[in-house]
């Protein structure tokens, strides 16, 4: 970003639902892949009753998951929407980060740069294979798309540590108070 660019109530509050949105995405995924997995809850049903068919089951452990895949829908279209809005925010403003790519940014600018790059790439990707699932679009490649859609439980972890270590690199170099001016305004 230019080092002459405020933070706004607008850019602020962008953040800030990105920031909210994203570890929902990310722990309802999780959930959905692994712990609450529906071949996981079909076995837990298994295990204590032999009553019902398996059909039954499956319908059970999709009854139990769909809330929680509700809460990802709904983060989901949050998440598409603040993303536009932002990319639409920062071409206006004219909004730029440094470019990795020149030789004369110093390290910790060509990171901040890099993270950018990964940060849209990463939310850029998961957005529009979620949406070609929802959607049910281009179904000759349903595998793939859910598999690189799935790579945002590694994708998000990275990003965290990267942008934490951003914080602090800033927080004690030239960009003192940038924490607090994200929360509270310049």
């Amino acid at each position: 970003m230019k080092a002459n660019n405020k933070f706004t109530l607008l850019h602020r509050l962008l953040h800030w639902l990105m920031a909210i949105a994203m570890p929902v995405l990310f722990i309802t995924g999780f959930l959905r892949m692994y712990w609450m997995n529906k071949n996981n809850i079909v076995q837990t049903i298994q295990s204590k009753t032999s009553a019902i068919s398996n059909e039954q089951m499956t319908e059970i452990a999709k009854s139990i998951r769909e809330p929680m895949w509700q809460w990802h829908e709904v983060f989901a279209n949050i998440m598409v929407i603040a993303f536009v809005v932002r990319i639409t925010y920062m071409l206006i403003k004219g909004i730029r980060f440094p470019n990795p790519f020149r030789n004369n940014h110093s390290i910790k600018e060509r990171l901040q740069g890099f993270t950018y790059i990964y940060f849209y790439t990463f939310v850029f990707v998961s957005a529009v294979t979620g949406i070609f699932i929802e959607k049910q679009l281009f179904t000759e490649w349903k595998e793939g798309i859910e598999t690189v859609h799935k790579w945002g439980i590694y994708w998000f972890p990275i990003f965290i540590i990267l942008h934490i270590a951003g914080i602090v690199i800033m927080e004690f170099s030239t960009k003192k108070g940038i924490t607090s001016k994200m929360i509270g305004g310049d």
